[in-house]
């Protein structure tokens, strides 16, 4: 399964962490504000803001995916909230999976040494082999 990365909006990052992100880099802005512009334009054919449909997206991906959204501000709980109203055919979720393929991401996710420590590099053991009664 391919997986896909939704850019999601770029405002004040200058001071944040993110200068260090190499998908955030000015080399790789240019190229990820294309991929960015085809979701924004799904998401309002959908009506609804990016990060609404990106949580949507994330909750059409199955049963088992579960989307954790971080925010400090009551509007984006808000919002938030409004993506579960958001209801995605299997056609609209081939076309934001089509707008943005891994392989035209351009930058990792993180930087190098940070990379090292994901979930790529973790051997976690198949759900069959968990205990239901270890499972409250």
């Amino acid at each position: 399964m391919k997986h896909v990365h939704v850019i999601i909006s770029q405002t004040k990052w200058c001071n944040s962490l993110q200068v260090v992100i190499p998908k955030l880099s000015a080399e790789n802005l240019d190229k990820n504000e294309i991929l960015r512009a085809r979701v924004i334009a799904i998401a309002e054919k959908k009506k609804c803001s990016l990060n609404q449909l990106a949580l949507a997206w994330v909750m059409h991906k199955g049963s088992d995916v579960v989307p954790i959204p971080g925010t400090t501000k009551k509007a984006n709980l808000e919002s938030n909230i409004g993506s579960v109203a958001i209801s995605l055919s299997k056609e609209d979720m081939m076309e934001i999976e089509a707008a943005v393929p891994a392989h035209e991401v351009a930058g990792d996710r993180f930087f190098e040494s940070y990379m090292e420590r994901t979930w790529r590099q973790l051997v976690t053991p198949p759900l069959s082999s968990w205990k239901g009664s270890e499972v409250q």
